[in-house]
């Protein structure tokens, strides 16, 4: 591959082993048809949100692409009163990223990160490189080397 996204550069120059892929050619938009492009289990592939609590404090929770955020639980889980998803106009300038090309990996600010527990299940998770049509795989415990990261059953 030749292009390559920030998160790679981060996890090139961190030598974390992952793996990649693209689906920029393809008409896939969801989550769930990201992982039918890439033939993998939708419970494999991950897709990173972005909240803010009553502290105004950001937080980044990653669930799986088929699964919905329990916000009560997602609250619960960084100790907040309350959590709700960060506007699309806000992500940008927050992250570093744009709606549907953010990675837990290379945002503008290390933000309390959140995977839920089924990640736990694998070896090896797939998120976003970072930009819309790439994604990397790797392990959760590489992923602690590079963010906050902290499991939880966050999601319905």
């Amino acid at each position: 591959m030749d292009y390559k996204t920030n998160v790679m550069r981060i996890l090139d120059k961190s030598k974390i082993p992952y793996n990649h892929y693209t689906y920029a050619d393809t008409d896939a938009i969801s989550g769930v048809e990201v992982a039918g492009v890439l033939g993998q289990n939708p419970e494999k592939v991950f897709k990173t949100l972005v909240t803010v609590g009553k502290s105004k404090k950001h937080y980044v929770f990653m669930i799986p692409v088929a699964e919905e955020l329990d916000l009560k639980k997602a609250a619960h889980a960084v100790g907040e009163k309350s959590v709700e998803m960060l506007k699309q106009k806000d992500l940008l300038p927050t992250t570093g990223y744009v709606h549907g090309g953010c990675s837990p990996i290379g945002m503008k600010k290390s933000f309390e990160t959140v995977v839920h527990s089924s990640a736990s299940d694998f070896e090896m998770i797939i998120f976003s490189a970072g930009k819309i049509g790439y994604q990397v795989e790797m392990s959760v415990e590489n992923l602690k080397k590079l963010v906050r990261l902290k499991i939880s059953d966050i999601i319905m």
